[in-house]
């Protein structure tokens, strides 16, 4: 059975000036074409080539032998080159690109923009793409409990946290406490399961294990503390968003990271200000 979205092997039914049609060959079968640029030379009637199929910008189907950066049943960070009202456009690889509809996008998305989708058949039997993919993820994934892992975030929400695709197969989510401005859609993380959830789910985390991230919370402090000049402009007293702004850290890691600062005695504490002591 001939299927879109597909890399399928297929027969030449004959040679045209334009191309060749390709089919399984059953008799009377009208084909599909291959362009003429495409053909592998050497080919002939009966010869088999594996393509991908979609459609031309008349709406009929025809093969490829280029490799699209996605298919059906998978998931593939895809650009934005255009963006409109009734949808947008995405490079996948082929000379014509691909249709996001507005009501697939999660939300209005601009040239430039990187996002996680899944390609599907519509209704009109073309090949569109999908932001909504949490369907298309498992939770039935081999990790365990301080596993390390990678995924592509293709989520944010700022009560829930960054949504992962790990291996683009499975669920993952960073808590909110732990999203950074850093983070943005599209891009690949590497992180450690923190928690496998009863459903199945991975609840990750982007720090270390305390004591390793304590250290390296202290340094990173430290250095926000010379950069300012020796003389960071507020305390661990300050306001939590202040405080993430600055430096990327929640209040209780940053409490802490000040602490260990305190206790080998490289700085000082005073009213409004967090100081180097200087040797």
């Amino acid at each position: 059975m001939i299927e879109l979205g597909k890399k399928q092997t297929l027969k030449v039914l004959r040679q045209k000036e334009i191309g060749v049609y390709l089919g399984e060959g059953i008799t009377g079968e009208p084909g599909v074409l291959l362009p003429r640029r495409q053909v592998p030379e050497g080919t002939v009637v009966g010869s088999e080539i594996e393509v991908f199929l979609y459609k031309d910008s008349e709406d009929r189907p025809i093969a490829t032998v280029r490799d699209p950066l996605l298919s059906l049943g998978e998931l593939a960070v895809l650009e934005v080159v255009e963006a409109g009202r009734i949808g947008a456009f995405l490079n996948w690889g082929l000379e014509r690109d691909l249709f996001l509809p507005y009501k697939e996008q999660k939300w209005k998305v601009r040239p430039g923009e990187k996002v996680l989708v899944a390609l599907y058949v519509d209704k009109s039997q073309r090949l569109c793409a999908t932001m909504k993919v949490d369907d298309y993820l498992s939770a039935d994934s081999p990790y365990e409990k301080d596993s390390s892992v990678t995924g592509v975030l293709y989520e944010i929400n700022q009560e829930l946290g960054a949504f992962v695709a790990v291996d683009s197969r499975y669920f993952g989510l960073i808590p909110a406490g732990e999203v950074s401005r850093e983070m943005k859609t599209g891009v690949t993380v590497e992180a450690r399961v923190a928690r496998v959830r009863e459903d199945g789910k991975l609840i990750l985390s982007v720090r270390e294990k305390a004591y390793k991230q304590l250290n390296l919370d202290a340094e990173a402090v430290l250095s926000l503390i010379e950069a300012y000049g020796g003389v960071l402009p507020f305390t661990d007293k300050a306001d939590p968003g202040l405080i993430k702004l600055e430096t990327g850290l929640s209040k209780n890691a940053f409490k802490r990271a000040v602490g260990h600062l305190l206790k080998e005695n490289v700085i000082q504490i005073k009213t409004e200000t967090i100081e180097l002591i200087r040797r």
